[in-house]
């Protein structure tokens, strides 16, 4: 099969967009696909990924947020690349600015799509001081939706969320987890000492340090009696959060084995962000044998089974969340029957399983295509 991938965000950035598609595109490489993908242009980004060629286009960073970088690629660029690589089928990741450029490209071309919905744009309004702008953005994100062959969504809370909004076509697509990299034997005392005393039990987030995630929300277990917050991540709000959580170690952005290094030697989870989609670092926190205790919205609401491998707490309610960590840093007996729970609620949720339903949507959409794409709108 010959895939294009359009991917609003991806290297050198590390987010929850470009982890899942490094995944994806290991799967194809495995099966023998050919694969070009298409991706906003930055500084050391490398030119091939998987043995695929990367295709850098035309952008720039916000200037607010220095890493997310919006391309400004028009449809007849992006349609002369896609012709003369000619795919069977064009995977549109976390669609928004250049997704809906490549989303007509494909119709211009009559090339099926299939748009992997990942971050909630829309709920980023409110957050960044806009919330005026909701619904502009709903209406773009619904425009974008109506023009793919189908869209993905990761979760049944996101599904429901975009059906209210006028979204069809929808499947259930959730993402996998790498439960070798990520398991209880990664857990280190050694860098756990190097955080907190023995009789302290280390809560740790691992994330972006953006408004979106609400990290200042953790501020209200800063006095939590024989608790040590541990924070993993970067972004434009670290020195704000550095000064408002000062009893708190940030470690700053890890990868790889010292990512799984740290969330291992966690003894709770904290996830407090409202606007997820799904929550892929839950999935790895519970992977680790970590119980989790995150808000009751979104992505969590389909990881987190409330009193069996953690805690969902009601969104806003901070003395809630104080209440639910404090009842799994307290009880030895009942975190160790929670991170066993946990380990073993997400040892099914492959990646190798995960993208092989993924390629199954895709021969979904290469059969709807033939026959809806005549329907379609025409590029404008």
């Amino acid at each position: 099969m010959r895939v294009a991938v359009i991917a609003e965000t991806f290297l050198p950035q590390m987010n929850g967009v470009t982890h899942s598609l490094l995944r994806v595109l290991d799967h194809l490489a495995q099966r023998g696909d050919d694969v070009l993908v298409l991706a906003p242009g930055a500084d050391e980004q490398p030119t091939t990924v998987s043995g695929f060629p990367i295709v850098p286009l035309p952008s720039f960073a916000l200037p607010s947020y220095r890493d997310v970088r919006l391309a400004t690629v028009g449809v007849p660029r992006l349609t002369k690349i896609l012709r003369r690589f000619a795919p069977d089928v064009i995977h549109l990741a976390s669609p928004f600015v250049l997704g809906w450029q490549g989303v007509r490209a494909a119709e211009a071309l009559g090339i099926p799509t299939v748009s992997v919905y990942q971050t909630d744009v829309p709920a980023y309004a409110a957050r960044y001081g806009v919330p005026a702008a909701e619904p502009m953005l709903w209406n773009h994100v619904r425009r974008l939706h109506a023009r793919s062959t189908m869209t993905l969504a990761p979760s049944a809370s996101a599904m429901t969320l975009l059906a209210e909004h006028g979204v069809e076509r929808l499947s259930l697509w959730g993402r996998g987890v790498d439960s070798a990299r990520f398991s209880p034997e990664r857990r280190d005392e050694e860098l756990r000492s190097s955080w907190a005393a023995p009789e302290e039990r280390v809560v740790g987030y691992v994330g972006r340090l953006a408004a979106e995630k609400q990290v200042d929300d953790l501020r209200v277990l800063q006095d939590l009696p024989g608790v040590r917050l541990v924070i993993v991540g970067d972004g434009p709000l670290r020195e704000t959060l550095e000064a408002a959580l000062p009893a708190a170690r940030f470690l700053g952005f890890l990868t790889g084995d010292r990512l799984a290094r740290a969330l291992a030697s966690f003894d709770v989870f904290v996830h407090p962000g409202e606007s997820e989609t799904f929550g892929q670092t839950i999935q790895e926190a519970m992977a680790s044998g970590v119980p989790v205790v995150a808000t009751g919205r979104g992505g969590p609401l389909d990881l987190v089974d409330s009193s069996r491998n953690g805690w969902l707490y009601r969104p806003g309610d901070l003395a809630d969340l104080r209440g639910r960590v404090a009842d799994l840093t307290g009880d030895d007996a009942k975190r160790r029957a929670f991170a066993l729970a946990a380990r073993r609620s997400v040892e099914f949720r492959s990646w190798p399983r995960l993208c092989a339903r993924l390629v199954g949507h895709y021969e979904e959409a290469l059969v709807a295509g033939a026959v809806d794409h005549r329907r379609l709108p025409v590029a404008r």
